[in-house]
């Protein structure tokens, strides 16, 4: 179709994969405020103007870095061990996804941050949360608006939230996750 893109070709989907997997090791070894793209283009054997013209900033090389991330996230959630993945029942996977969700937003924080855009995933990775919370809370019975319940379930395992609650408020992770489980339990009716 006319506005499908291109297919990509198959050398500059390997220069593609090569890149990321250069900046996630490197971002590991210095950490993404310190990740720079002449550090990736130099270790990947790249010049720096195709990775610019790639990604089109340090900030697209980051959210290119969490789509990664994200989508290894959601592999795990559709196809997955137990209880995160299919074959649990949905209250058990339900606070496996907060689990997971907590621990995840948590691990790439800075990746978030250095993403750009107010320090948020992307739409399309927020949307997939948002509609695996929405079909556990119909699988569990729950009555009410689900589009808004799974938002209310949603907001705690975001970024901003997480920042405010763990780093300024100094509150432990467990007890964050027991208030989440709380909520759960509320909108649940369990």
């Amino acid at each position: 179709m006319a506005d499908e893109p291109a297919p990509e070709r198959a050398d500059a989907a390997r220069n593609r994969e090569r890149v990321l997997a250069t900046a996630e090791r490197l971002l590991h070894e210095v950490g993404p405020d310190q990740l720079t793209m002449n550090q990736v283009a130099t270790a990947a054997g790249l010049g720096k103007g195709t990775l610019f013209r790639r990604f089109d900033s340090r900030e697209g090389l980051m959210g290119a870095l969490l789509n990664r991330s994200e989508m290894q996230w959601q592999a795990a959630v559709m196809s997955g061990p137990p209880p995160l993945g299919p074959g649990a029942d949905p209250w058990e996977r339900l606070l496996a996804f907060g689990r997971s969700r907590l621990e995840t937003t948590l691990l790439h924080a800075d990746l978030i941050r250095n993403a750009g855009r107010a320090a948020t995933r992307s739409y399309a990775a927020y949307s997939f949360a948002m509609a695996h919370v929405r079909h556990l809370l119909g699988e569990l019975g729950v009555d009410g608006d689900l589009p808004l319940l799974a938002v209310a379930l949603m907001a705690p395992l975001e970024l901003p939230i997480l920042d405010q609650q763990v780093r300024v408020e100094g509150l432990d992770v467990d007890r964050v996750h027991a208030g989440w489980v709380d909520l759960a339990r509320r909108i649940v009716g369990r």
